[in-house]
């Protein structure tokens, strides 16, 4: 009997998951109101937001606006405005501070169909970001009872009895910006004021942005509508557990996946339903009864995934990610689900007792961070998915493995994750506070004393629900690696201490938590200062020789871009080179260039022969730009695990045109800043210490690589080669080793001219595993042989493999001169304008005589209508265009 009963609930169960997998069609669904807004300023208009909501108020007169958005964006999309990033408009553009605060206070419109929901279906109305503060009304009737404060805590309301029987809707928004606005003075977060909101701390200006007029008001982030059947589910959260150290290849031992949701019934009964968890074809089910208009967080049990697909950080492995989903079924129909990619993969942090800091792992095994920081993808929060992806992979092409989102910003979007995710980039994000506003140092352009900073914000309330609200929305992306108090001081304590003790714990828990970006919890501080820096132009040699904080979370340089990019945001009467006095030891600067923020390149240049013009020092920048950051890496990598456990560079990208701390500019056009990365973040590398002479390999790997041949060659002005050593070597996983003492013969062979040393290692097939080309300097300090040397003689062959996909090939014939730091573009061919964005395998190429290298570009060939061309120039080659084969 009791057999028969097992086997009865058995097959009872299997008709259920039957049932389950083929419901009925299912009531959720959700879409984002992203055009046909209209708006209007506040003073404009005479009416409130009940008659303004009703579909029969006149809006025509309105303009249109750009909803997700800022004011200004509408303003600029309206031509009411100049562009703000070019030349001097942002200072010809009024500022709140000066205007007050209504003027930039905005009423947003949207009609849109909707029917009003059957049975038990509910509709719901969400706003992801409102900047700051807002009163929502919908066809008539207000639909927030109190005023809704604060830039980062998402709103989501129960519209169904709200909506039209017939379907037509208007939602009626009324944005006031943040309050107070801060006066833009020119200090870090300007008077510093800003701060007092829970909000954005960069709109008010910073050392790197001149201030954004309406300090980014508006409906900021994504609105949408979503319907639900009877129960909806909100905050699901799935974890994964991965005990051991594991291997990137070979079969894995099980990994457990923690799942759960919080179900709310919006209903006045009881609803009884099923619960889902569904990853790689295993399900967890669990049944529920919710309670009249009640919420249940509901745990799920452990699932055993076996033998697991696992998700690593870019170099080290695939960051592979499962497709799961949470659902949600009553009556056999789907009432509501959220669909999750989820990477399998765990984070832990121990202190290194060599270095003195924190490292990370992951899956057991420790990760040398290689990271950049992270502003904010544009100033105006003018956000898309494409954006978020180019942005993000080019960090992946830059051989990084981490992004720092800096405090003076935002949580980054769930899109900015999602490319993360894909790409394999940890993320270290920091809550909402700096140093500079929040009153760590004592600072003559703030409006408020240390005491009253060290305060901020005035709400600590609002702070603590946006930061709960916001690790929700964010939290089951593998990529987030480290939560971060703020930038380079803790929130108060009032808020620290929840934060820490009781609200990460119970919302996360998972992953470390560092008080704030430079404490000594995270790198030991024995050298002075405050933990960070240097920020400016070092000697190549620095990197390797000074030994800076042992996890450095901000260490910049320069990075502007070549002239085809300066030309995109400066005007041609400004197009000015900059000039340095090495007597004054200062630089003369054309106003533009200065309002932008240029970082000065001091006498970096001149080893390569004064500019000619601004084209000329723009070229000459890259030479920099790329030995700089090629030198930076590669000097924290030698010493890796004896005194760094990572590096952290400020920063790699612009939301705004600066000219400062850029791998690649606002409008995704990257410099020679990028490539220099690329080739000293290589996984496996071979390089140059410039100290003694060694040639070092550095293993990042969790692999030894044996039977490497390491060649080690210089090439003369005329191209011809000298051998100076090649040899078989291996190296251990996650090691730096020196192998060859060169420097005597390299600084014989320098002496006269400078001279190309070329590094390679090849594995048993030949194959090229590293590949690393210095030009070094005459006895002098200059590149004499550079200045002199022969046309280059290379030839370039353009081949289309498939729309979207190109192979460059550049080939220099045997007793040439090296064909020197070329740079592929791929261009309009009717205008010669670059193409952009464009990912190069490598670019700022060399080639040896009778070699060849090929670069593959990648690009979206959809939004491009006739087939494009290919340019190249290098320091010994003129530009030249070439058709594509």
């Amino acid at each position: 009997m009791a057999t028969y009963k097992s086997f009865a609930k058995s097959f009872s169960l299997f008709i259920a998951f039957f049932l389950l997998s083929f419901a009925n069609a299912p009531a959720q669904n959700k879409y984002e109101l992203n055009e046909g807004w209209k708006c209007r300023q506040i003073a404009e208009v005479r009416a409130d937001g009940t008659q303004i909501s009703k579909t029969d108020f006149a809006v025509n007169a309105w303009i249109n606006a750009t909803v997700p958005g800022t004011v200004l964006t509408t303003l600029l999309n309206n031509k009411q405005v100049p562009d703000p990033f070019w030349g001097m408009n942002n200072a010809h553009i009024k500022d709140i501070y000066t205007t007050g605060r209504d003027y930039y206070t905005y009423w947003f419109v949207k009609d849109f169909t909707q029917p009003a929901p059957t049975g038990n279906n509910q509709v719901y109305l969400n706003l992801r970001g409102v900047n700051y503060s807002c009163e929502v009304f919908l066809n008539g009737k207000k639909v927030n009872k109190q005023t809704h404060f604060g830039m980062f805590l998402r709103q989501s309301y129960n519209i169904s009895a709200l909506l039209n029987k017939n379907g037509a809707n208007r939602l009626a928004v009324l944005v006031y910006p943040p309050d107070p606005v801060g006066n833009p003075n020119g200090g870090q977060g300007g008077d510093g004021r800003i701060a007092k909101n829970v909000g954005l701390q960069y709109t008010a200006g910073w050392d790197w942005i001149q201030p954004m007029r309406d300090r980014n008001t508006g409906i900021w982030d994504k609105v949408t509508i979503e319907t639900t059947g009877a129960v909806r589910i909100t905050d699901p959260h799935v974890v994964t557990i991965v005990p051991g150290i594991r291997q990137v290849e070979g079969k894995q031992q099980p990994a457990v996946i923690k799942s759960s949701a919080t179900l709310v019934n919006a209903t006045g009964k009881i609803v009884s339903g099923v619960l889902q968890f569904i990853i790689d074809g295993q399900r967890m089910v669990k049944n529920i009864a919710i309670k009249p208009n009640s919420s249940l967080e509901v745990n799920l049990n452990d699932l055993v995934l076996k033998d697991p697909k696992l998700w690593w950080p870019n170099g080290y492995g695939t960051p592979h990610l499962y497709k799961s989903s949470i659902q949600f079924f009553t009556a056999n129909k789907l009432s509501d689900k959220a669909d999750i990619n989820v990477g399998v993969r765990e984070i832990q942090t121990s202190w290194n007792t060599q270095t003195h800091s924190r490292q990370v792992e992951v899956n057991g095994q420790k990760i040398f961070i290689k990271g950049g920081n992270w502003i904010i993808s544009d100033a105006m929060l003018r956000f898309t998915d494409a954006r978020y992806n180019a942005e993000v992979r080019f960090h992946r092409d830059m051989n990084l493995n981490l992004i720092r989102v800096w405090g003076g910003a935002l949580v980054e979007r769930p899109e900015f994750y999602n490319a993360c995710d894909e790409y394999g980039m940890l993320v270290f994000q920091d809550f909402w506070v700096s140093g500079d506003a929040n009153g760590r140092w004592l600072d003559p352009m703030k409006k408020d004393d240390q005491w009253t900073r060290r305060k901020y914000p005035d709400d600590h309330k609002l702070y603590l629900q946006s930061l709960a609200d916001q690790i929700k929305l964010v939290r089951n992306h593998p990529s987030l690696a480290i939560w971060c108090g703020g930038n380079e001081i803790t929130p108060p304590e009032d808020i620290l201490l929840p934060v820490r003790d009781s609200i990460l714990p119970k919302l996360d828990g998972t992953r470390w938590f560092v008080e704030y970006s430079n404490s000594d919890k995270m790198s030991l501080n024995t050298l002075g200062g405050n933990g960070d820096g240097p920020y400016g132009i070092q000697p190549d040699s620095a990197f390797w020789k000074v030994h800076t904080f042992p996890f450095n979370s901000e260490i910049g340089s320069v990075g502007i871009n070549d002239f085809e990019s300066l030309k995109r945001f400066i005007p041609t009467e400004n197009l000015v080179a900059p000039e340095f006095s090495d007597d004054k030891k200062k630089n003369k600067v054309d106003s533009v260039w200065d309002y932008h923020k240029y970082i000065g390149y001091d006498a970096s240049i001149e080893p390569y022969g004064k500019a000619k013009d601004v084209k000329d020092f723009a070229a000459k920048a890259q030479l920099v730009n790329y030995n700089q950051y090629r030198a930076l890496m590669e000097g924290f990598s030698a010493h890796m695990w004896d005194w760094y456990t990572g590096v952290i560079i400020w920063k790699t990208q612009n939301p705004w045109t600066a000219m400062r701390g850029q791998m690649y500019d606002y409008y995704l056009d990257p410099n020679a800043c990028l490539y220099g990365l690329h080739n000293g973040s290589e996984p496996l590398h071979v390089m140059y210490n410039p100290l003694n002479g060694m040639v070092t390999i550095v293993n990042n790997t969790f692999t030894t690589k044996r039977d490497l041949m390491l060649s080690v060659k210089t090439y003369d002005m005329q191209g011809r080669e000298k051998l100076l050593t090649q040899v078989f070597e291996e190296i251990q996983p996650q090691s730096v080793k020196g192998f060859v003492p060169v420097k005597d013969d390299v600084d014989a062979l320098a002496k006269k001219e400078g001279v190309f040393l070329s590094l390679r290692l090849t594995d048993l097939k030949q194959n090229v595993v590293s590949d690393n080309l210095y030009w070094l300097v005459d006895e002098k300090g200059n590149y004499s042989g550079l200045k002199k040397i022969a046309p280059s003689q290379v030839e370039t062959v353009a081949k289309q493999i498939v729309p979207g996909k190109i192979e460059v090939t550049l080939s220099n014939p045997p007793n040439a001169p090296v064909a020197f730091f070329n740079r592929v573009s791929l261009v309009d061919s009717q205008s010669g304008a670059r193409l952009l964005p464009v990912f190069y395998s490598d670019n700022y190429v060399s080639v040896l005589p009778g070699e060849h290298k090929t670069v593959t570009l990648t690009y979206d060939a959809g939004k491009i209508k006739s087939l494009p061309a290919v340019t190249v120039s290098g320091w010994n080659l003129k530009e030249q265009t070439i058709s594509l084969k």
